[in-house]
């Protein structure tokens, strides 16, 4: 049975794939069956069930209102976990995937008065869908995209001839120093109702909301998308817990630095996993009893505070027990 809050998957074919740079392929899926796919906003990501169970999350970078396609755009990471490996080793025009319907946890605020669009390397991805989007609704905005090189530059030529091209800031590594990221004067002008967006590598979007929050920017003017879950220190005074199976009564102790999922595992009971990072959503389990203490980038804020659910890959609990319907 499905649990709450997660949606049946689509199925969909690659009706395209193409090299958009150095190391970067898109692929363009549509509907198997033929049909409109469900409409999303800027921002939105999919979670891609790919061969061999994997399940990876990827932004949607094509313009928002598309329902006849939808379009991703993957790195192919050297030191891949396995899905970066497998979109692009055994993902081709053709094949046919489970993904689903889109999500998002990274969306434009609404009522913004402009927007400032920050993204690194392949971080570019929901960049574009919004774009697309604010350029669409008139709305001010500017974007600055830093890259290695040109030639990892995914979709220059496609920004180069946007009708709002000149709003697009390109920063390359190895270009002038006249064109580098200049992140103090970048993010010097937090004025009211300006909001600032990025994605990209962890190191990237930590460097640039130091620099904004050190400039003054509050935290509500800030927002980002992780390409995995951000990282979680253990924090100090943290305990162990029970966690009870509804279906038998069995209690099982989690101590500190240890999911839940792994707890389960030593005590002989299997939660089906697989990005093992909150993000992907295959643990998704009904809380019952006790409050958890969410750390996923899956569940909405609104499914987060119900606490009627959690993601038992990373989750902790701010309770003693939490009694799960398992």
């Amino acid at each position: 049975m499905t649990p709450a809050g997660v949606q049946p998957l689509l199925q969909v074919r690659v009706a395209s794939r193409r090299q958009e740079a150095q190391g970067i392929s898109s692929f363009e899926f549509v509907a198997a069956g033929g049909g409109p796919l469900p409409a999303f906003d800027a921002g939105a990501h999919v979670d891609v069930h790919l061969p061999g169970g994997l399940v990876r999350q990827y932004s949607l970078c094509n313009r928002p209102g598309q329902t006849q396609r939808y379009q991703v755009a993957v790195l192919r990471e050297p030191q891949s976990r396995g899905g970066s490996q497998a979109m692009h080793e055994q993902v081709h025009e053709g094949t046919v995937l489970a993904i689903s319907p889109p999500r998002n946890s990274f969306p434009l605020a609404a009522g913004a008065r402009s927007h400032l669009l920050l993204a690194g390397g392949i971080g570019v991805t929901p960049m574009l869908a919004m774009a697309e989007a604010l350029h669409a609704r008139g709305e001010a905005f500017d974007l600055h995209y830093a890259a290695r090189s040109r030639a990892r530059t995914a979709f220059a030529d496609a920004l180069a001839a946007a009708p709002y091209a000149a709003r697009v800031h390109l920063h390359l590594d190895d270009g002038p120093p006249a064109q580098r990221l200049d992140l103090p004067a970048v993010l010097a002008a937090p004025a009211p109702g300006r909001h600032l967006y990025v994605c990209g590598p962890q190191g990237y979007i930590q460097a640039v909301l130091d620099t904004a929050r050190g400039l003054g920017w509050a935290e509500a003017q800030l927002h980002c998308e992780y390409f995995g879950a951000a990282p979680v220190a253990v924090a100090a005074g943290e305990r162990p817990f029970e966690v009870q199976l509804a279906s038998s009564g069995q209690v099982v102790m989690v101590p500190v630095g240890t999911a839940i999922t792994q707890a389960l595992a030593e005590a002989g009971v299997f939660v089906a996993t697989s990005c093992e990072q909150g993000i992907c959503g295959t643990c998704i389990t009904r809380v019952l009893e006790g409050t958890p203490e969410h750390r996923d980038q899956y569940l909405t804020a609104d499914e987060q505070a119900a606490n009627d659910l959690c993601l038992p890959c990373c989750a902790r609990s701010h309770s003693a027990r939490l009694v799960l319907d398992l």
